[in-house]
């Protein structure tokens, strides 16, 4: 379905990909995930042809280079940063967004129904929260049923309801059959969303890997924020070291270091010994 092949891109004397070369078969979906310059978004914009690059897209059996438009047409994308509207109805921004591509009106009905937007469909866009004008994306990129969508950090600047609901949106479109290609920077999304991982570094592919295996593969860590009731906080930093944890106490609570791996085993190890979690956030 997709085919890059020694893809570089520069800026001047800045190469930001470095001979990035991936297939994605139909029907699979991918993430590239990395920090903030890793060149992800490159990638993309390189697939879309919104930039020039050297290396070879194919895109269905074709060309991205020499066939644009006839590759764009298989592609549905959401930008990381959205722009609407925002005195517009859901409805009519969707059905002014139908008419300039010549969608018959009746794909607006099926797209809202598709990513639960009806019941907002009169509301102005910029009434909307941030994980709704997410679903309001994706519905645009729905247009034409393309069978790839490409979705450059779909749940960034989300709260965590909203996250969940987005990642569950996407999760139906994968379930559909459609090809994904999602950027990220989040760990723990990536078994939830995607087949494989690719990870980047400085414009490169580091590994690429099945996403329960990124972290172990990169070596990553985080910590645990432990939020424990008033007066236990001594003796789970007690138990956290003696099991070999590098823990310590905060104003808020307790911060345990720990693996990949490693989060379930503090865990349970506070649970053997009594120790009560009220609540936990990783943090990386």
């Amino acid at each position: 379905m997709i085919v890059i092949e020694h893809l570089s891109k520069w800026y001047g004397k800045n190469e930001v990909v470095k001979d990035f070369s991936l297939d994605i078969a139909e029907g699979e979906s991918v993430a590239l995930w990395g920090p903030n310059g890793a060149g992800k978004t490159t990638v993309v914009r390189a697939m879309l042809g919104l930039v020039a690059y050297q290396g070879r897209i194919e895109i269905g059996g074709l060309d991205a280079a020499t066939h644009g438009k006839s590759t764009r047409r298989a592609m549905g994308y959401v930008p990381q940063e959205l722009s609407f509207y925002d005195e517009m109805t859901v409805y009519d921004l969707l059905d002014y967004s139908a008419a300039l591509r010549d969608i018959p009106t009746d794909r607006v009905d099926e797209v809202c129904e598709l990513v639960e937007l009806t019941d907002h469909a009169g509301k102005r866009v910029r009434e909307l929260s941030g994980g709704l004008k997410q679903r309001l994306g994706i519905a645009i990129a729905l247009f034409p049923d393309p069978p790839i969508l490409l979705l450059d950090e779909p749940t960034s600047n989300l709260d965590a309801k909203s996250r969940d609901a987005a990642i569950g949106l996407l999760q139906g479109l994968r379930a559909e059959g459609r090809t994904l290609v999602v950027t990220s920077h989040h760990v723990e999304e990536m078994a939830m969303l995607v087949d494989r991982v690719v990870a980047m570094e400085e414009g490169a592919i580091k590994v690429i890997c099945d996403p329960s295996d990124l972290a172990e593969e990169l070596g990553l860590r985080a910590w645990l924020h432990l939020i424990l009731p008033n007066g236990s906080d001594v003796e789970a930093l007690r138990v956290l070291h003696k099991q070999g944890f590098s823990a310590k106490l905060n104003s808020r609570g307790l911060l345990v270091e720990v693996s990949a791996q490693g989060k379930g085993e503090a865990v349970a190890a506070l649970q053997r010994a009594g120790v009560v979690i009220e609540d936990l956030e990783v943090w990386r």
